[in-house]
C-alpha cells in the first residue's frame, strides 16, 4: 500500500475543508483553492484529518493515491503558508523591474520581456537581479517560475541566463587555441 496515500491529512486551526463527491475545496487565512480530483479515490473528511482511500489494489489506483493526498495536502498548506520561488538573472547587464503588476525582464534581448502574472500570483522584485514568485496554489507558482525561467535559460559556457536559487548550472569548458 502507498506509504505517502496512507498518511492523514492533518487540518490546522482556520482552515475548512469541504469534500463533495471528487471535487475538494479548502479555505484558510491565506485564501480559497479547489481542485478536482479522480472520481475513483474515495476521499473523507474523519476528526480533523483528510483520509483518502482507493477502491482496488489495480495500478492505476495505487498510482492515483499517494498522488491525490500529495495534491490535497499542497492545497492546504498553499492556503496557510502559501508557497514562493526565487529566480535569479546572471549576466551583465540583465535585470528585473516591475511596472504595475507586470514584470519587465531585460535579458539580453533588442527588446525588454513583459510577463503579466495569473490571477492569485504575486511578484515582487526585491533586487534588480532576483525575482520572487508567490502565491498560495503550488503548481501555478512552478508554472510561472518556469514561464520567466524559460525567457532565457541558462546556458553552459558563461552561465548567463534566468535561473532558480540554488540550482547548479553544469559548466562546459569553451573553446581551445591552437
Amino acid at each position: 500500500m502507498s506509504r505517502t496515500g496512507r498518511k492523514p491529512i492533518p487540518v490546522p486551526e482556520g482552515v475548512e475543508v469541504q469534500i463533495e463527491g471528487s471535487l475538494v475545496r479548502v479555505k484558510g487565512p491565506k485564501g480559497q483553492l479547489e481542485k478536482e480530483m479522480h472520481r475513483d479515490m474515495v476521499i473523507k473528511l474523519e476528526d480533523n484529518q483528510v483520509v483518502v482511500q482507493r477502491p482496488s489494489e489495480d495500478k492505476k489506483h495505487k498510482a492515483l493515491h499517494g498522488t491525490t493526498r500529495s495534491l490535497i495536502a499542497n492545497m492546504v498548506e498553499g492556503v496557510t503558508k502559501g508557497y514562493e520561488k526565487t529566480l535569479e538573472l546572471v549576466g551583465v547587464g540583465y535585470r528585473a523591474q516591475k511596472q504595475g503588476s507586470k514584470l519587465v525582464l531585460n535579458v539580453g534581448y533588442s527588446h525588454p520581456v513583459e510577463i503579466e502574472p495569473p490571477k492569485g500570483i504575486e511578484i515582487e522584485v526585491p533586487a534588480n537581479n532576483k525575482v520572487i514568485v508567490k502565491g498560495i496554489d503550488k503548481e501555478l507558482v512552478g508554472a510561472v517560475a518556469a514561464k520567466i525561467r524559460s525567457v532565457r535559460e541558462p546556458e553552459p559556457y558563461k552561465g548567463k541566463g534566468i535561473k532558480y536559487e540554488g540550482e547548479y548550472i553544469r559548466r562546459k569548458a569553451g573553446k581551445t587555441g591552437k
